[in-house]
């Protein structure tokens, strides 16, 4: 087959969780099949340090990332638009003469639209490439996100605004999200969680999952003489708002516990972008050290003891979990951490949802060294058995094959003439360009 990704940034090098996922399932598509890609790009970036996709993908084309919306524009789409700010966040009328231009130009199989984010070209590719088959990777379950946050910020007086924003947020993203579903011939979840999520938006839609993994030979623990048993580890890219409530959390209401039974505890903070916020908890406690942006994660889990997952905002399945266990690192997490990813709890993953029971459990690992490599054991174990990427990801091959044998049936074509353009409730997706 002949498959396009339209992905938000480029899949290399994978150091978020967006461009980890889209950048496997590209390797996948690409062992098989002959891939290109559409992408944005960010001031600074280029292709010269992107090498492993110019090796997979027969052609790329970038366009550049549109501006980030200012505050005042966010509020004015709050009141008078119906889509959510997500909606708009990527709006671009280059990449969408782009999608027309190589759409028209190329004759795809499979077009591969990769998070809510790029949704709003879903028409466009639709309208561009009437015959190919039009998969959607939804990376969350976006509306619950949003819904949790609501609930989060809704405890806390001084953070009701934010709560009425994502709310308000919530009630779009139901609605846009359930369209964007829709939209498209197959709709990939990344757990079974999201998948029941996104059926209860969409019931008719053709939903397959495609996990969360992680790669066992990068991730791969290192004996290292400066470990540190008492060193705790937090990972995520810092400016993303359900890591920084998380960490927030986690230093204000479960922390001071930990360290008055344990005062040589530290929390490292590793990942792009902290925000001042989180660049402040370093001087509210000593114990805290906020890290940054690092080329090579590896090194900081091989030094640490406990790996923490304090999320109470969250959908999807983390891929921080992930890379934790195929380092072999215990993990506390909150089951809303957790979610996603089948871990058996008390042997491969330590769970606690409030913060007497989450320092509890982080104390429990401290303090128990053998407790501690048998997690680490069968939490290693569990990611080579069932998170690799190299098991999880070629399930998009038989996807395709499907979706591909499905179409073919029901429009009674054989790899030739007109396949439907679906219907698209009116005035739905956001104007397009």
């Amino acid at each position: 087959m002949r498959v396009l990704f339209l992905t938000p940034q480029l899949p290399f090098p994978p150091h978020q969780g967006t461009q980890i996922r889209n950048y496997q399932l590209l390797r996948a598509a690409a062992s098989a099949h002959q891939v290109d890609l559409i992408s944005f790009v960010r001031p600074g970036e280029s292709l010269h340090r992107a090498a492993p996709l110019q090796e997979l993908c027969g052609q790329i084309w970038v366009l550049p990332v549109p501006p980030d919306r200012s505050p005042t524009a966010r509020l004015g789409t709050l009141f008078t638009s119906r889509h959510p700010d997500l909606a708009f966040r990527l709006r671009s009328e280059g990449i969408a003469d782009t999608l027309r231009a190589v759409a028209n130009g190329n004759r795809y199989d499979v077009i591969q639209v990769a998070g809510l984010e790029m949704a709003r070209y879903l028409p466009t590719v639709r309208t561009a490439a009437p015959r190919a088959h039009l998969v959607f990777d939804d990376h969350n379950a976006e509306y619950r996100l949003q819904a949790r946050a609501a609930a989060v910020d809704a405890r806390r007086t001084a953070s009701w605004p934010k709560a009425l924003y994502s709310l308000a947020q919530y009630l779009k993203l139901r609605r846009y999200e359930a369209w964007a579903c829709r939209s498209a011939d197959a709709v990939l979840a990344v757990s079974e969680t999201d998948a029941a999520a996104l059926r209860g938006l969409a019931p008719k839609v053709r939903l397959w999952v495609v996990p969360n993994g992680v790669d066992c030979a990068h991730y791969q623990s290192e004996p290292s003489s400066t470990a540190d048993p008492a060193a705790l580890l937090f990972t995520g890219t810092m400016d993303y708002r359900p890591n920084v409530d998380a960490v927030e959390w986690f230093v204000s209401a479960i922390l001071p516990a930990i360290s008055a039974r344990r005062p040589e505890t530290t929390l490292q903070i590793v990942g792009r972008a902290p925000t001042p916020a989180v660049q402040r908890l370093a001087s509210l406690q000593k114990s805290v050290v906020v890290i940054g942006a690092v080329e090579d994660i590896r090194p900081y889990f091989s030094r640490s003891g406990v790996f923490v997952a304090p999320i109470r905002i969250a959908g999807g399945a983390r891929l921080k979990i992930l890379e934790a266990l195929a380092m072999g690192l215990p993990v506390v997490s909150t089951r809303m951490g957790a979610e996603g990813i089948d871990l058996v709890e008390g042997k491969e993953v330590l769970l606690a949802d409030s913060p007497e029971e989450f320092a509890a459990a982080v104390l429990r690992l401290l303090e128990d060294g053998e407790q501690r490599r048998q997690m680490a054991a069968q939490g290693r174990q569990a990611a080579q058995e069932r998170f690799d990427w190299n098991r999880v990801a070629p399930r998009l091959l038989d996807i395709y094959r499907e979706v591909a044998n499905r179409g073919d049936e029901e429009t009674g074509r054989q790899g030739d003439g007109e396949s439907p353009l679906p219907s698209l409730p009116r005035g739905e997706g956001p104007d397009e360009g």
